[in-house]
């Protein structure tokens, strides 16, 4: 059976490091490794789309990503108990046409004993912002351990 630690019931260290990983993966706009830490039969909920089982969320992966282009995110926790993690985000991209957004939203997840996420719901806004605005400067892929979290950027 494959697995994705670390495992629930999650305390405040497992739940962050859960966070972590999914910014990290997320991060690396890879759909195919990023799929793999949800459960094959996923159920989520992404602003006004559902999205059901692993396939279809590599899918929606590599829409969002041919779409939103230079993409940067930040999660943080917010709360969790047993199974459960709260989270709030925010991600800087910028469409086609170079106009930039910076979009912020909260997910709330449920994980299998397998560490495998079951559920994702997921409440994002978009706000339009100037290229001089953008917040979040380092190169594609992981964000850099010293790089301010969304708490210490004040959002």
């Amino acid at each position: 059976m494959e697995s994705k630690p670390p495992f629930p019931p999650f305390d405040v260290d497992t739940a962050r490091q859960k966070v972590r990983l999914a910014e990290d993966g997320w991060n690396s706009r890879d759909p195919k490794r990023v799929a793999l830490a949800y459960s094959e039969d996923t159920r989520w909920r992404n602003r006004a789309e559902f999205v059901s089982g692993r396939a279809e969320v590599e899918a929606f992966l590599a829409r969002k990503w041919a779409r939103e282009l230079d993409y940067r995110l930040i999660k943080e926790l917010w709360a969790f108990t047993g199974s459960r993690i709260a989270v709030r985000f925010a991600y800087e991209w910028h469409d086609d046409s170079k106009n930039w957004f910076r979009s912020y939203g909260n997910e709330n997840w449920e994980f299998n004993a397998a560490g495998l996420m079951t559920y994702r719901h997921a409440c994002i806004n978009d706000l339009p912002i100037k290229e001089s605005e953008r917040k979040y400067h380092w190169p594609l892929g992981r964000r850099p351990d010293d790089h301010p979290g969304l708490s210490d950027l004040g959002f």
